[in-house]
């Protein structure tokens, strides 16, 4: 043994002798402590939140409402996982981007165009230059701060020179904090209500339901939170396979930056009216929404499915619901055979208008379920027709409400299960339906909770039960005085998984104007290694 090993040695053991020796330990390794030391489950110290800029239309009325729920394990004084000794109380912002790409910069560059050349380049007119003026004298400065849980904030912005926002929430504002940003645009190409849940980053998104045909003018929107570029890759899929892609070198979305890409620029290969989009990053992460925006039937978002499954929920069928189009997609190297369920108020039935679907690997397939429902709410189930041949896919349906001129669509992407709890925001007194699917044969029991609003109001809770196999539809909650809008808490208890999704309506010039999200558990808690003396390691 040399002089530095005895060195090391006698400085460890009394290093020991005054504190201890403390050691991370993780379910299944030997010993006492292991035994003893499961993870602990705490509220996540930092949330991210990227939200797409919201429409290029000058008549367009965005609302944002940001919220996280009141946690009963912290809201006694404890602490998240970052917090020591109650110092930080934690703060919720969204900023704009630090810079935003015109749609056109950012689509494929033609066929034999110089590398530093791309469609429409410099090409920019008045007004998106005054909205670019716009963006980079507030860029910055937070838009909508939040300084305390358990009561929603909002802000408002008009017109096309709305940015994309960054957001960051942190200590007590951090666990299941979420932001709904809703936009209203009455007239125009565009015209619709368009929902969205502002998205957290990730590397792999699915969009099944999306589309390059003439009538369709769909962008995927790509937002980098961080501080160093990213690089995106969009592959696309039609029923025929893989679309031949015009962009080798992927997408480039600079830091705190968002690039929207209108879709139908990335390929030479015909139309196809129903496609399924991948978006992976080969370097960073992003946040990724895609807004579709369909002729004579208004616009709306679409945000990612599920990820692959075997079994997959589409809750919040509306019970008036004129037209229903799934669309899916199985990435794998096996075909995929599946039931296709209805689940409604008294049960799981199959439906008379198609009872299964069979979508070819590699190859994006659609069925047209009509007026699915039959008037009242539901929910889609996609089983596998043999248990035995369970093939993961992705896929979401686009709803149609109305009829002649006066239709209005909406997508509802397949989603994971509620699990403990989650939450959606910018929910008002009218025209908010919350729709509860509970998976299997259990009954659930579900629990919601709404906020106060926006501008004052005393929370109100509602208990649920679900029984297993259905989907009900229930007029949410609203707080008692409600000023402004307000946020709905989810949370199952007894029972098997529940599916859930909010619909917000609002009629405008005769059209029923809607818009659906889905809610997924909020991610509010991380499991964390404990620490525990172990003085065995210096045997």
């Amino acid at each position: 043994m040399n002089r530095s090993t005895l060195s090391l040695l006698a400085a460890t053991t009394a290093l020991a002798a005054l504190t201890g020796f403390a050691a991370l330990v993780t379910p299944g390794e030997g010993g006492t402590a292991a035994g003893s030391a499961s993870p602990a489950l705490l509220p996540v110290e930092r949330s991210s939140l990227l939200c797409p800029a919201p429409s290029t239309s000058e008549l367009a009325e965005t609302t944002y409402t940001s919220f996280t729920p009141q946690d009963a394990k912290t809201a006694g004084g404890g602490k998240t996982s970052g917090q020591q000794d109650g110092k930080e109380a934690g703060k919720a912002e969204l900023k704009p981007s630090a810079a935003s790409k015109d749609a056109t910069t950012a689509a494929a560059k033609k066929p034999g165009a110089p590398q530093d050349e791309t469609p429409a380049a410099g090409q920019e007119d008045q007004k998106e230059q005054q909205a670019r003026v716009k963006r980079d004298a507030t860029a910055g400065k937070a838009v909508l701060t939040a300084t305390a849980p358990g009561t929603p904030v909002a802000a408002e912005a008009d017109g096309a020179a709305a940015p994309p926002l960054v957001g960051l929430a942190s200590g007590s504002l951090a666990p299941g904090w979420t932001t709904q940003q809703t936009t209203l645009v009455p007239a125009g190409g565009a015209r619709g209500l368009l929902g969205l849940s502002c998205t957290t980053p990730d590397t792999d998104f699915w969009f099944p339901g999306v589309s390059t045909a003439e009538n369709r003018r769909d962008y995927v929107h790509l937002t980098n939170p961080d501080d160093t570029a990213a690089v995106v890759d969009i592959e696309l899929y039609g029923p025929e396979g893989p679309l031949k892609s015009q962009l080798t070198d992927g997408v480039g979305v600079p830091a705190r930056s968002s690039v929207p890409v209108l879709l139908s620029t990335l390929t030479a290969d015909p139309a196809a009216t129903d496609v399924t989009a991948h978006v992976t990053t080969r370097s960073g992460r992003v946040g990724a929404a895609v807004q579709s925006a369909v002729d004579q039937l208004g616009s709306d978002w679409l945000t990612a499915s599920a990820g692959p499954a075997a079994t997959l929920v589409m809750p919040g069928i509306p019970a008036d619901a004129t037209s229903v189009q799934l669309i899916a997609y199985a990435p794998g190297d096996t075909d995929a055979e599946l039931k296709i369920q209805l689940m409604g108020a008294n049960g799981t039935i199959s439906p008379a208008v198609q009872q299964s679907i069979r979508i070819k690997s590699g190859m994006t397939a659609s069925a047209d379920l009509k007026a699915l429902t039959g008037g009242e709410p539901g929910s889609l189930l996609l089983t596998p027709a043999q248990p035995s041949q369970a093939t993961p896919v992705v896929a979401a349906l686009r709803v149609i409400r109305g009829s002649g001129e006066k239709q209005e669509v909406a997508f509802l992407p397949a989603s994971a299960p509620v699990g403990d709890r989650a939450t959606v925001a910018g929910n008002t007194a009218k025209g908010t339906t919350l729709f509860l699917t509970a998976l299997g044969k259990e009954t659930a029991k579900v629990t919601v909770t709404a906020s106060a609003g926006t501008g004052g109001g005393t929370p109100a809770t509602e208990t649920y039960t679900v029984k297993g196999g259905t989907t009900q539809a229930v007029t949410a909650p609203v707080p008692a005085g409600l000023k402004g809008t307000y946020a709905l808490t989810v949370e199952t208890g007894s029972g098997g998984p529940v599916h859930a999704s909010r619909m917000l309506t609002q009629p405008e010039d005769g059209v029923q104007m809607f818009t659906i999200q889905a809610l997924t558990n909020d991610g509010s808690r991380v499991a964390v290694p404990r620490a525990e003396q172990d003085l065995t390691v210096l045997d």
